[in-house]
């Protein structure tokens, strides 16, 4: 049985490598991803990664992309716009708050946003991956509003507890988290154990 696709978006809000990790994790489970990157998700990945298009992209990510369908942002006829396209869900990793405004208030102005947008109305699993601090109060309320109509926010606030020897470390643990909220059995880092 084939398996659902999971929608991935990258937008502008600086954390870019746990976007290009996650990435990588389903692209080399071979998890079918439908990916799409906003104008200012490309600005951050070349700014945090120096990665300037989706050849050092697939590079960047192992190179196995047999699974991953690009889409682009500006396309919003394409596939991920439509209800009746079924997919396993959507991450959007790293989330900008400019993306959560437009998501919890439902201005979808772009293929990233409206894939949003129908995931919330068909009750499919929205997951937000914001990395902003401080948060603001308007940051807070759009977080609200996004959550009461069905998102997960998942701040990219790694934990501690696993004893992290490297930046790769604290990536991989949001990463983990984000998996496991897509129901997906990869396991990246050491999990809690009560001593």
């Amino acid at each position: 049985m084939d398996r659902l696709p999971v929608v991935l978006a990258i937008t502008g809000a600086s954390g870019a490598p746990y976007g290009v990790r996650l990435l990588e994790v389903l692209a080399l489970h071979r998890v079918p991803t439908w990916l799409m990157i906003s104008s200012h998700g490309w600005r951050l990945l070349t700014e945090e990664c120096g990665i300037t298009d989706d050849r050092e992209l697939r590079k960047a990510t192992g190179g196995e992309w047999t699974s991953v369908r690009v889409f682009d942002d500006k396309d919003r006829g394409a596939e991920p716009a439509s209800g009746s396209a079924r997919t396993a869900g959507m991450v959007i990793c790293p989330c900008s708050m400019g993306t959560i405004a437009a998501i919890a208030h439902g201005t979808s102005r772009s293929l990233v946003e409206r894939a949003a947008d129908v995931t919330l109305k068909e009750r499919r699993k929205l997951i937000l991956v914001p990395r902003e601090t401080p948060l603001s109060l308007l940051h807070l309320r759009n977080l609200t509003l996004a959550t009461e109509a069905g998102a997960i926010v998942l701040p990219a606030a790694p934990g501690f507890y696993h004893k992290p020897q490297k930046v790769s470390d604290l990536v991989d643990f949001v990463v983990q988290r984000v998996v496991d909220h897509l129901g997906v059995e990869i396991s990246l880092v050491q999990r809690w154990e009560a001593k």
